[in-house]
């Protein structure tokens, strides 16, 4: 534990002279009874008590006076606060796999319904991008506060053909070079992540794996949501194609990045997820005085110091 001011400390020497000075006068408590002659009339006067009766009180005012030297020295420790500048990048995929109806009620619309709800229950001083990817990858909102514009930019998302899974990453590692620069810290990078939602089958473009080593140089782990079961199906010109997701691909993004890899068959489980990644980016630790603390466990002791002394002092004629 450290302390922001530690010299204050010095006064925990009183406690053990505090000791030895109680020690001494109970050493010549006992010997001044020697000197009363008349033992039995001291036992009626005086009956023995048990010996840890006596020291109940003093102990706990010793701790007590210990607490609130360790309070008055203004300890500090780890605690967890919101961070409050991170930037999140949330990628989704548009590409015509994404209309499958084996998530409710649709693949796309689940996507933007829990996106909606993360980008709304982030803090407010979070930046916020959104990319879509299908063939091609674009920067839809560039990094922002402004909640209003990237909900009704997700809503506005439409199908597209193919699907550049690579390509959408490496569009999002580009959005987080438009982050507007942190006046309080502007030579410390603000810390990011990628959400990526799709369902999974890249088919043009650069290999996830290679938007997955991009990410991790930049130090911004991908959080992957995976859409879709193995039943999942779309219908091209009255033909109908099995559009299973690539759970594999997605999870190796996840893995060579850093981030986390999820799966999700309904928008209730989406949402799930995105309190799971909400939580993960969205917290520091840094040191906090914790003064209040050892003054409550003070306040504890000196309570049952007071509570001792009552008990023991009804006990005397």
């Amino acid at each position: 534990m450290e302390f922001l001011s530690p010299a204050r400390l010095w006064f925990l020497l009183f406690i053990p002279l505090v000791v030895a000075g109680y020690i001494f006068l109970q050493h010549r408590r006992a010997q001044y009874a020697l000197r009363f002659t008349n033992i039995a009339l001291l036992d009626r006067v005086a009956p023995r008590r048990p010996q840890w009766r006596r020291h109940v009180a003093v102990v706990l005012a010793l701790l007590a006076t210990a607490s609130c030297i360790l309070a008055f020295a203004q300890p500090k420790a780890e605690v967890k606060v919101p961070r409050e500048r991170a930037t999140i990048v949330v990628a989704i995929d548009v590409s015509l796999s994404m209309m499958a109806t084996d998530v409710d009620p649709n693949r796309l619309e689940a996507a933007k319904k829990s996106a909606k709800n993360f980008v709304n229950a982030l803090p407010a001083k979070f930046n916020v991008a959104l990319v879509n990817f299908a063939g091609t990858a674009s920067i839809i909102v560039p990094p922002t506060t402004d909640r209003s514009t990237v909900v009704r930019s997700i809503d506005g998302l439409e199908l597209a053909e193919s699907t550049a899974t690579g390509e959408g990453i490496f569009t999002s590692l580009q959005a987080l070079t438009q982050v507007p620069p942190d006046p309080e810290h502007p030579n410390d990078p603000a810390p990011a992540r990628i959400v990526m939602l799709s369902d999974g089958k890249r088919t043009v473009g650069r290999t996830a794996q290679e938007g997955a080593q991009a990410a991790k140089a930049k130090n911004t782990p991908v959080y992957t949501i995976t859409f879709g079961t193995d039943s999942g199906f779309i219908e091209m010109d009255g033909i109908r194609q099995r559009v299973p997701p690539d759970r594999a691909e997605l999870r190796s993004v996840a893995e060579i990045s850093g981030g986390e890899a999820y799966t999700a068959e309904s928008a209730g489980e989406l949402e799930d997820v995105y309190k799971d990644i909400g939580s993960s980016v969205g917290y520091d630790k840094v040191d906090k005085e914790i003064t209040s603390r050892f003054a409550g466990i003070a306040m504890l002791f000196t309570l049952a110091a007071a509570g001792a002394c009552v008990a023991l002092a009804s006990r005397f004629p």
